[in-house]
């Protein structure tokens, strides 16, 4: 049975859409809740679910350090969701900073997987509400919210971004993580950045100081910089008329997420630095508490467990006067697509892990005048290496700025 090719205006997620549909048989757009169907002929419908997941090597392009881990090389787990027909992957990330672990993110999906998805997609909202609250991992939630998104897109034959109204290039630009190196290796990795509009440095102390006038030596750039937890007050204290004089933008989780204290005296100090909570801001209780310690949030899908969930977050930040940054940790192409359905809702962009890979296994993403710019596949844009496909489309090859 060959399916109607239809072409309307209406709501999807939170966006208004052009709705543009292939080979499906109607898309079904409530303007009231928010919420998208997607409807095919009944026996496609009531096709079988399939879930499966894999554990996917991520090497680096050099050893990256930071003032808790350095390491060259990280595992993340990517699952596949078929149904009437359609694939869709989504990759989701442990949750290191808490202690998950790879095989606890395969074993949930294989699990639970088909259970959580029910029996088909033809209401991904719902299905998406479900996985948000499902009792597992981070990186089981995360790596099925993608493939969710993945499967809508290919379902309608079209980018997910363009079901989500984005703009295929985004309109904050990136930035550019830098870990703990030496002064020459520093330096190095500034020179060979792509043209991105933002430096993040790793730092542990006052042993960086170095390392940041060096630095914003050669660059106007803005820089931010990020201890993971490493500081004390004392540290903060007297750091920071240097740092303000270095025009550093702001300071990512200065100290453990524990020393509450410490993070009010901060907020106590006469010209201050604003500070971000990274690692103390992970779901919708931890960001009404950031509100008092901070002026603004980071959120990533690998902390809060996919696009819905992490949504909740932003939305939640956002109405309590919190800047957001929307950032990643050591992810693909895939988990990066991911993320950048989310950018309208976020003040800053840090999504930079593309640029530390060797031998990605997902390609799709550019980079034009220092703004990612989204892959046109269907589904969430990107393609998969191990497959050899190129993708249709996009050629970034003429356009300014870098990818790497």
């Amino acid at each position: 049975m060959p399916y109607r090719l239809l072409a309307g205006r209406g709501h999807v997620g939170r966006y208004r859409v052009p709705v543009r549909t292939s080979g499906i048989d109607r898309v079904i757009v409530s303007r009231s809740d928010w919420r998208v169907w997607i409807t095919r002929p009944g026996r496609d419908i009531l096709a079988r679910m399939e879930v499966r997941v894999r554990r996917v090597t991520l090497r680096l392009r050099t050893v990256f350090r930071s003032s808790r881990v350095a390491y060259d090389s990280t595992d993340t787990c990517v699952a596949t969701v078929v149904h009437g027909g359609i694939v869709g992957r989504g990759e989701g990330t442990p949750a290191w900073a808490h202690g998950e672990t790879v095989e606890e993110v395969l074993a949930a999906v294989e699990a639970q997987g088909e259970w959580i998805l029910g029996s088909d997609l033809s209401d991904p909202e719902t299905v998406l509400d479900r996985i948000a609250d499902w009792e597992a991992p981070v990186g089981a939630r995360m790596a099925l919210d993608g493939a969710v998104h993945d499967w809508l897109g290919r379902s309608a034959g079209v980018p997910t971004w363009q079901l989500f109204g984005l703009p295929r290039t985004l309109t904050e630009p990136t930035g550019y993580t830098i870990g703990i190196g030496s002064l020459e290796e520093t330096l190095t990795a500034v020179q060979n950045a792509p043209e991105v509009g933002a430096f993040k440095m790793k730092v542990r102390g006052p042993e960086d100081l170095d390392r940041l006038v060096k630095v914003r030596a050669v660059t106007d750039r803005a820089i931010r910089i990020d201890p993971n937890e490493a500081w004390d007050f004392e540290t903060a204290r007297d750091l920071t008329p240097r740092l303000r004089g270095l025009d550093i933008q702001l300071i990512e989780q200065p100290f453990p997420t524990a020393s509450v204290d410490a993070y009010r005296r901060y907020r106590e100090l006469p010209n201050r630095l604003p500070v971000f909570l990274d690692e103390g801001c992970t779901d919708l209780a931890s960001v009404h508490a950031a509100r008092e310690l901070a002026d603004g949030v980071v959120v990533k899908l690998a902390k809060s467990g996919g696009v819905q969930a992490t949504r909740r977050v932003m939305e939640t930040a956002r109405q309590l006067g919190l800047s957001v940054m929307l950032s990643c940790n050591c992810e693909s192409e895939l988990a990066l697509s991911q993320a950048a359905l989310l950018a309208p809702l976020a003040d800053r962009i840090d999504i930079d892990s593309q640029f530390l890979l060797r031998d990605p296994p997902f390609r799709g993403l550019g980079l034009n005048r220092g703004r990612i710019v989204l892959g046109d596949a269907p589904g969430l844009g990107v393609v998969s290496t191990e497959d050899g496909g190129s993708i249709p489309g996009t050629d970034f090859s003429s356009e300014a700025g870098s990818r790497r």
